[in-house]
């Protein structure tokens, strides 16, 4: 087997972690398959005759595609930061069949990456989501981070740290139970359907927060308590033909349609068997990249 051909396989065989680590360090699915895409022309360019470890080698390759991907959204953003404004973008869900999930997609959103702590990975600074990322989430050692960064190893430790600080602080536990899980989703369906302002209030939390993301084409909304975020749901869904459940991230959640279009997706966090975080992506634009059907 030539050597194009060998280090072709090997790069195979490493993508779907590579497309894990990417998904993380910048929360679009269009976004790391290019940053994946960029590693394997950098390893076909590369020497990597004295490489030990290609898996490790790639990984470190493609948190530095994504890192000066990150600092580059950065520069370019002049408006405030999601939700000092009032604004939401939400990260690009993984909904797959409420039944399974395939492997691929299992490692993509292993380790409970769901909504909740990718919008809390949103809020740091590239460099401490880097650091967060390679080494709590993927045992990167913080001398094989430090370059990436530039900056010493003590140095690195401390980004890692200050942002496991935030990540805990901001996306606390959330219940494990997936049956349990379900059974809240299906009460918050039926109470959104029949207008039943009650029984919704009995299964949000009393300090939710539900966040909807329209794209440019609805405005963006953050509403927080759970009178507010009741009576939106009943307005959502007069709109909704039909809903389905799927996982989302690999938790329940639900796609709603109408007239066979995806009208939205729908991620819960649920703790203490109440609605703590309601995510809501629908943008049209970014629905038609998710492949659904009704």
């Amino acid at each position: 087997m030539s050597g194009n051909l060998f280090l072709a396989d090997r790069f195979e065989a490493e993508r779907p972690g590579l497309r894990a680590v990417a998904y993380r360090m910048l929360g679009s699915l269009a976004e790391a398959e290019d940053a994946v895409q960029e590693a394997w022309f950098k390893l076909s360019r590369a020497d990597v005759s004295d490489v030990r470890n290609l898996g490790a080698w790639l990984t470190t390759v493609v948190g530095r595609i994504c890192l000066d991907m990150l600092r580059s959204r950065a520069s370019r953003r002049e408006d405030p930061l999601p939700e000092q404004d009032g604004s939401v973008r939400l990260p690009d869900p993984v909904v797959t069949a409420a039944s399974a999930v395939d492997p691929e997609q299992e490692i993509l959103i292993a380790d409970s990456v769901g909504i909740a702590l990718m919008i809390v990975l949103e809020a740091l600074s590239p460099d401490e989501r880097l650091a967060f990322v390679l080494h709590d989430m993927f045992d990167v050692p913080f001398d094989a981070i430090a370059p990436v960064l530039g900056r010493t190893t003590v140095s690195t430790r401390q980004l890692a740290s200050r942002a496991r600080r935030r990540v805990q602080g901001a996306a606390p536990a959330a219940d494990t139970d997936t049956a349990r899980k379900r059974d809240v989703v299906d009460a918050f369906l039926t109470a959104s359907r029949g207008g039943d302002f009650e029984a919704l209030l009995a299964v949000l939390a009393p300090d939710v927060v539900a966040r909807s993301d329209g794209g440019a084409f609805a405005p963006s909304v953050l509403r927080r308590g759970a009178a507010d975020v009741a009576s939106q749901a009943i307005a959502f869904a007069r709109f909704a033909a039909e809903a389905h459940h799927v996982l989302v991230n690999g938790t329940p959640g639900v796609v709603s349609f109408t007239e066979g279009r995806p009208l939205s997706v729908m991620s819960f966090t649920i703790r203490g068997s109440r609605i703590a975080g309601l995510d809501i992506l629908s943008d049209p634009d970014r629905l038609n990249t998710l492949g659904l059907k009704a």
